[in-house]
């Protein structure tokens, strides 16, 4: 395992040397304890074990030697709008590795909105927090927060996101190349391309203000430009918001009726792209791809509407963080598996990266079994039977 050299005495001045990573914040305020959500606060020290959005197997068994100490840390998550995940499985997930570790952890969510990620980033050093873990909303706020951040003396820590020039200590993420790899090989075994010699397809794209969107996308053209027969006729950006992805589509479909595949980013993007094909009367004979394993794409999936989506446990991102933090706040060095480039500085950023999961209908309960995805959520109205039919306990 490689390992970080940063640590709490060299703050002053080697966070700033280190490479980027990512950011966040929120308008929500209030004590350090909380996890921030726009519908509710939840102590990060109230679960008493793994919580049921976290998948129980992903999370380790204990904390061993790690210990924060009670120190304070600040985690900004970045909007309510682009995934589920940051209202539901992250917060909790970060909860939980926050009492593993003995960290005091104040969760918020900046709400799509640069300005109040940044507020909501003083305010918690202001409390005095020691680390900052951030998930950015744009990489010139992202390394504006990590940046002043480590001038302050507290250490950043990028989740989720690289923030490119950020100067984050650590990157936690899933290696997110590898996500848009998994995207195009499940996206060519798609029933409704498989097999075939010729397929015309089209990209949308997740942010380009958003580096995992430019990774995602690096994996899955690097498959699908290699694969004999295909042919990208049109590639646009989404925004990671589905009435533009909608939009977006419904012009691809028009300038190019003979569309076989959509290699779409996320769930959100995809189900705007199905509401689409729905109208058209071609909803189940274009191969759609996903990522995020929500609710609604699950749903796609069983229905048959959307061939498959990615499955990321926050667990996997949320543990780790919060270990690596421990060991900085208390000036240790985090373990890490590799490192990412950052794209502004050069420079290589120390990370903890996991392994993502292509769900498809052969294996469509797993989220759901795990916790992940609230079964409440899936398993309403016509897809009860459905999620009976695919093993859903």
């Amino acid at each position: 395992m490689r390992k970080t050299t940063v640590t709490i005495a060299a703050v002053g001045s080697a966070l700033i040397a280190l490479t980027a990573c990512s950011s966040s914040g929120s308008n929500n305020t209030g004590s350090s304890n909380t996890a921030s959500t726009p519908a509710a606060s939840t102590p990060a020290s109230t679960p008493a074990s793994t919580p049921a959005s976290t998948p129980a197997s992903s999370a380790p068994a204990s904390g061993g030697n790690v210990d924060g100490k009670g120190t304070k840390v600040g985690i900004l998550l970045p909007d309510t709008t682009s995934s589920p995940r940051w209202v539901t499985a992250d917060p909790t997930a970060l909860a939980a590795a926050c009492k593993q570790y003995n960290l005091t952890c104040d969760i918020k969510n900046a709400n799509g909105d640069p300005k109040t990620m940044t507020s909501i980033a003083q305010q918690m050093e202001g409390d005095g927090v020691k680390a900052l873990v951030v998930v950015n909303l744009d990489q010139a706020s992202g390394a504006a927060i990590e940046k002043n951040a480590a001038k302050a003396g507290v250490i950043p820590v990028d989740y989720d996101r690289l923030t490119p020039g950020g100067g984050a200590a650590v990157y936690v993420s899933f290696d997110n190349v590898k996500v848009g790899e998994v995207q195009g090989t499940a996206l060519t075994q798609c029933p409704q391309v498989k097999g075939q010699s010729s397929v015309k397809y089209v990209d949308i794209d997740g942010a380009p203000t958003d580096n995992n969107a430019l990774l995602f996308a690096q994996g899955y053209d690097k498959v699908l430009g290699s694969t004999p027969g295909w042919t990208r006729v049109a590639k646009q950006t989404g925004n990671w918001d589905g009435p533009t992805a909608g939009k977006v589509f419904n012009k691809m479909l028009g300038d190019n009726p003979g569309i076989k595949a959509v290699m779409v980013a996320n769930d959100t993007m995809a189900q705007a792209v199905i509401t689409d094909l729905k109208s058209q009367n071609l909803v189940g004979k274009v191969a759609v791809s996903g990522q995020d394993a929500t609710a609604g794409g699950l749903q796609n999936i069983m229905s048959g509407s959307q061939c498959f989506t990615i499955y990321k446990p926050s667990a996997l991102e949320a543990f780790p963080a919060m270990k690596a933090v421990a060991q900085l706040v208390t000036g240790a060095t985090p373990e890490t598996n590799g490192t990412v480039k950052d794209p502004t500085t050069g420079n290589e950023v120390p990370s903890i990266l996991a392994t993502p999961v292509a769900i498809t209908q052969a294996n469509v309960a797993q989220p759901i079994n795990d916790g992940y995805t609230p079964k409440a959520s899936v398993c309403t109205g016509q897809y009860a039977s459905l999620c009976t039919k695919f093993g859903v306990k």
